[in-house]
Formats: C-alpha cells, structure tokens, sequence
C-alpha cells in the first residue's frame, strides 16, 4: 500500500476539491488501520483526521468512518465525532467501534432518541452492555427490539426481558428471536407460552426453556383465570349457572377451576359448580356449605368428587369468605386473594406442609401436589 508522503498533503493543498479530500482520506485511514505508520507518520494522520471530521463534505468523513470503524487505534475523540455524524458516516463506527465507550453509547441513544438507526447499529453491536441495552429497552423502538433480542452478544437481564414482554409480549417479530436466545429465564419462557403460537410454544420446549409439564400447566392455569374472569364483578346468579352448565357441559368444570375460583373470591361460583357437579340444588347446596356444620360441606364435597386432600384448604377458604369482603379499593381481589392463600397455607402448615412461595398461581399448583389428608403428619 502506498505510504503518506509530503506530495500528497502538497495535491491536497493545491486540488482542495471533495473528490481530492475523500481519497486522501480513505488513503490515510487505511493506511493508518494497517498500522505500517511510524510514529511521526500516526501523529500527522490523527491530526489530518482531527481536520476532516469537520469536512464540510460527507463523502470525506465516510471515507474515514469506513476505514477506522474497527481499529482500537483510532483516537477516541475521532471516533465520537463520527459517531454523532449523520447517519452514513456514524452507523458503521456505532455498530463495530470498540474505541466508544457505554457512556459514549448512552449519550448518543439519548441525544438521538428519534434515530432508529442510529439506535439499530448499536443494539447489533457484537457486545452490548447492560446499561446500553437497559437505555435502549427504555426508549422501546419495535426495530431496536427486534435487532436487541436477536443479538446473543447483548446482556439482557430477567428484567429488562420481562419489559421487553410488558410491551411487546404479544408481538410475533420480538418472540421469535426471544424463544431462539441461547439462555432465557423460565420465568420469561413460562410468560411466552400464554402469548405465543402453538408452534412457538413447541420450540420453547425443544429448546430447553421450559418442560412440557409447566407448559401444559401455566396454560392450564390460563385458560382457568380467563374463564372466571368472564364473570366479573357483581355477575348475576344466572349468569353464574349459565357459565357453570356450559363448563360442565364441555368437560371444563374441573377441581382446578372451582378452587382457583374459590381462592380469586368467587364464591358464587364455588357454590354453583359445586351444586352441578353433585347434582344438588344450589339452596341445599348453600346450606350444607355454610349452614350445616363441617360434616356437611364435607358431605356435599366428597358428593361432587372434588379432591380428597384438597378439603383442608378449601375448609380454610370458605372461613375467610365468611370473614372478610372485597374491600372496594385498588387490586382489592388480589389482597383478598392473599388472604384466603395465606389461611389456605397456614391449615396445611399445622398438618406439617411447608411451601417456599407466596405465589398465588404457583401455590394453587402446589395444593394439587399435596398427598391426601390422611397421609399428611399429625
């Protein structure tokens, strides 16, 4: 390659023109990333490149973003100013430059927050930190997402993913390449498989992210909370029969359902699917829950074939209906909810069973584990 030499600074002087600029710009960038220059030789070049990123003309500067993008030699406060040019000088130094720093990075997403490619260029970087991938995550681009989430050189941690999922979890273009990172937490993969298709829902499997059995589980346990949200607050006791019959009909008025049901609040519910899978009238069916003393609700459970070893906690469920309404405030269901969980787990606690979450859907799970009543410690 032909070196510097004093003939061509004395052409660039003489022939001033873009043309000229451009190729002895690409002529000393290259010759500078080759690393073939003395010291004196390197000197004088970062000094020309101190001139010519302030060219007026773009084709000079791209000329040297080109050739200096991935060199560790390039001084740092030219590789920042071409950074922060416009789009076809600063991309390719953005995208490789290992010269910039995070601060450098986070201060160009800031001041170029409506640039999504300059902010594409940086989520493709071949390693992007978690502090430019949590500014990033922030500003929320779908295009920046999509080249964020596909690149395995960037750190994303659980929860920058899971903010990933708040907004864009519905969003085939951010779950495909979500499901094909080579680590994702299963409490990510377990928020996936309600939200993506069948055949997504089968590559979180094969790839390891999440067993079928919590797969079959968490939709399970989907299905269910969508179906007692359909009822709502103040549902009238037809419209609760009605449901109740349907599901019934259908195969779907399963003991998962009526307990999750109980423990969401939804007593009316309990009490009907209660009544229909005994074959009691709801009157009587509501009596011997309430009215008639243990022997009877164990009575018209035990009727409706509900779970043995359920009956404690649903026992314990029942008396904190009694006790405790729905209070009218802010997520007052999910504190009853709560409620009635933590009186579920402490009549298991007194018979010896432990659990290690206060997970409401984790530990509905947990309650259909349990070993039946009578193999339970005293």
């Amino acid at each position: 390659m032909p070196r510097i030499t004093k003939e061509d600074l004395s052409n660039l002087i003489q022939d001033p023109s873009g043309k000229n600029r451009a190729e002895t710009a690409d002529k000393i960038s290259r010759e500078f990333t080759a690393d073939t220059l003395s010291d004196s030789e390197r000197i004088l070049a970062e000094d020309i490149f101190r001139l010519m990123v302030r060219d007026a003309e773009v084709r000079v500067r791209k000329a040297l973003a080109k050739n200096l993008k991935q060199t560790p030699l390039v001084p740092h406060d030219v590789a920042a100013t071409l950074a922060r040019d416009v789009d076809d000088v600063a991309l390719p130094v953005l995208k490789f430059s290992e010269v910039l720093n995070d601060e450098d990075l986070v201060d160009i997403i800031g001041d170029n927050a409506d640039s999504v490619e300059k902010q594409r260029a940086i989520a493709s970087r071949p390693h992007v930190s978690e502090i430019v991938s949590a500014t990033l995550v922030d500003i929320g681009h779908e295009d920046v997402m999509v080249d964020l989430i596909s690149n395995d050189g960037a750190e994303l941690s659980e929860h920058l993913l899971q903010k990933v999922v708040d907004d864009f979890g519905e969003n085939e273009r951010i779950q495909k390449p979500m499901i094909e990172r080579n680590h994702l937490p299963i409490t990510i993969a377990e928020r996936l498989v309600t939200l993506v298709s069948d055949r997504m829902r089968s590559e979180l499997i094969s790839r390891g992210h999440i067993p079928e059995g919590i797969v079959n589980a968490v939709m399970t346990q989907s299905q269910e909370s969508a179906t007692i949200g359909l009822l709502g607050e103040g549902a009238e006791e037809r419209d609760v029969e009605v449901l109740v019959e349907h599901l019934h009909t259908n195969n779907r008025l399963t003991s998962g359902l009526i307990l999750r049901a109980l423990c969401m609040g939804d007593v009316a519910f309990f009490e009907a699917a209660l009544a229909r899978r005994a074959g009691v009238s709801l009157i009587n069916t509501r009596i011997l829950i309430h009215d008639s003393g243990p022997f009877g609700f164990e009575a018209i459970y035990n009727k409706a074939e509900m779970p043995a070893h359920f009956f404690p906690g649903v026992r314990a469920a029942v008396e904190v209906a009694h006790e405790t309404d729905l209070d009218g405030g802010e997520r007052d269901r999910e504190r009853y909810s709560r409620r009635m969980i933590e009186r579920v787990l402490t009549q298991y606690g007194d018979l010896g069973v432990e659990f290690d979450s206060d997970d409401v859907d984790y530990l509905m799970g947990r309650m259909l584990q349990l070993p039946s009543e009578r193999n339970l410690p005293h």
